[in-house]
């Protein structure tokens, strides 16, 4: 799937919930779903900057897309990280940086997270961007 029908479904999907009580279950239990990163892997250079909670965003180029793999010790920004994982893994470079985060506004999220939050949130994008960079750098040597 594209990134934009990647973001198309999760449009329909938080347009089921009737208020933000269930939307925010509905990122709980995102979050509950998206496996933990291991212990070993959780370094200070994985550490999402900007993030009010501890947010770790690793990934790795397999077959020129990017599998991101993250974690949180927060379960809410874990499911905005769930979200993200869902929305960019398995993506290449090119279309990660080309992409619209559109889908956060249409899904109401802004208006739902604190601004901390909504600072983690766009951090946690800054930092797929970047990682969407290098590989494209890396895969154009």
């Amino acid at each position: 799937m594209t990134i934009q029908e990647i973001q198309a479904e999760i449009i329909d999907e938080f347009a089921f919930f009737d208020d933000w009580q269930q939307r925010y279950e509905y990122l709980i239990e995102l979050g509950k779903d998206l496996p933990d990163m291991p212990e070993n892997q959780k370094e200070n250079g994985k550490l999402v900057k900007g993030c009010q909670s501890n947010v770790w965003l690793d990934a790795k180029l397999q077959d020129d897309k990017i599998v991101f793999e993250a974690d949180s010790d927060a379960i809410l920004p874990k499911g905005l990280a769930a979200l993200l994982v869902r929305v960019y893994s398995n993506q290449n470079p090119e279309d990660i940086l080309n992409s619209s985060e559109s889908f956060i506004e249409q899904i109401g999220l802004q208006e739902f997270l604190s601004p901390t939050r909504a600072n983690g949130l766009l951090a946690m994008i800054k930092q797929i961007k970047f990682y969407a960079i290098a590989f494209k750098v890396k895969s154009n040597r």
